[in-house]
């Protein structure tokens, strides 16, 4: 499977609302509860191309298969060298390397920015993407307990830190 790497584009917007809609629809990986919508991913995509955050494509023969993206962690100034991060890859190409790829890309580019910490926010039972940011390094550093409510229950909220060199 040969995966290339590119930074996104306008085009790309509608694959990336699928991708975004199926976490939204079907996960605990993003806390949103309604679809999105073009018009909404636009803006996001804007707002993200005026602030230079990097949206990153994983492209599979002309498919957007998976995305990376980060932004500040939070907008006071001092936070301004952490950024958090986010992942996505279509559910029929879990697991085969999409998010690995992803990731590596988006640390690089945040060395290469002079970012200094990338966090990552994730549902505290998504073991999977747990073990997988722990292959990058990252350390888990506190849980928010019930900081989310989704599919009718609470859900938990771990932090994990990645101290970039």
């Amino acid at each position: 499977m040969e995966i290339t790497l590119r930074k996104a584009i306008l085009e790309d917007l509608p694959a990336i609302l699928d991708i975004v809609n199926y976490s939204i629809l079907h996960t605990t990986a993003n806390y949103n509860y309604d679809v999105q919508t073009l018009k909404i991913q636009t803006q996001w995509f804007a707002m993200k191309q005026s602030k230079n955050d990097p949206i990153i494509v994983a492209d599979y023969n002309g498919i957007t298969v998976g995305f990376g993206t980060y932004g500040q962690f939070r907008e006071k100034i001092g936070y301004q060298y952490t950024v958090e991060h986010s992942v996505y890859v279509a559910n029929e190409y879990i697991g085969k390397g999409i998010g690995k790829l992803l990731l590596t890309e988006l640390i690089q580019f945040a060395k290469l920015q002079g970012m200094h910490v990338m966090i990552g926010g994730i549902d505290a039972e998504n073991t999977d993407s747990i073990a997988f940011h722990k292959k990058f390094g990252f350390v888990e550093n506190g849980i928010i307990k019930e900081a989310g409510f989704k599919f009718g229950r609470w859900l938990d909220l771990l932090f994990m830190q990645l101290i970039l060199k």
